[in-house]
């Protein structure tokens, strides 16, 4: 049986960051994430498919991150928005956990 990958679209704006990010998420073998660096392109990838979380990395102004907030939720009132202000990969992965506790998506919610 195949276990169903949460999906992730991370957006933040330093690309080292980003991708420091995607790297850790996509170590799990139950989570697959896709990053962004401008708002366009995570608008144009949330509207291509569908995300269980958004993940907002550093360096997002507050005037963008409330306008994604209300973009995301108005498209999925659903959707799982976590702010990521950084630290190890262990908080990374305890804030997407914790998110998913939340509402379960998936019985295999640990990295």
């Amino acid at each position: 049986m195949e276990t169903v990958k949460v999906n992730i679209l991370a957006i933040g704006r330093h690309e080292e960051i980003l991708e420091t990010v995607l790297r850790i998420i996509n170590k799990s073998e139950n989570w697959i994430a896709q990053g962004a660096l401008t708002d366009e392109k995570a608008i144009a990838l949330f509207e291509e498919q569908k995300f269980d979380i958004v993940l907002l990395s550093g360096g997002i102004k507050e005037e963008c991150e409330a306008e994604l907030r209300a973009t995301f939720t108005q498209k999925d009132p659903e959707i799982i928005i976590i702010q990521h202000y950084g630290g190890g990969s262990g908080l990374l992965s305890n804030e997407i956990i914790y998110a998913l506790s939340k509402r379960t998506i998936s019985p295999n919610l640990n990295s």
